[in-house]
């Protein structure tokens, strides 16, 4: 399945939660699942947000993997599915 993560830096976190933040994020890109599969990664070009599509078995296996970040982010998960023109695939 196709997850969309919208990822937004929860609003006044201290200098030392930034690199909790920081840290977290290098230990799941050392070691992303081998049944999750990042797609793609944007930015907005204000960097108020970022985007990230992930496939993943299922919607439990993306909350458990976003849980530890809940401290740092707001995050929204939207099951997705690629269209092609006006039908889905």
């Amino acid at each position: 399945m196709l997850f969309l993560l919208i990822n937004r830096t929860r609003p006044g976190l201290s200098a030392a939660q930034f690199g909790e933040l920081a840290a977290l994020a290098k230990t799941f890109y050392a070691a992303v699942p081998a049944d999750v599969k990042i797609r793609g990664e944007w930015a907005a070009v204000d960097y108020s947000q970022n985007f990230s599509l992930l496939e993943a078995p299922d919607l439990a296996t993306v909350q458990q993997l976003q849980a530890p970040f809940e401290p740092y982010t707001e995050t929204t998960i939207v099951p997705v599915a690629e269209i092609k023109g006006w039908t889905a695939s």
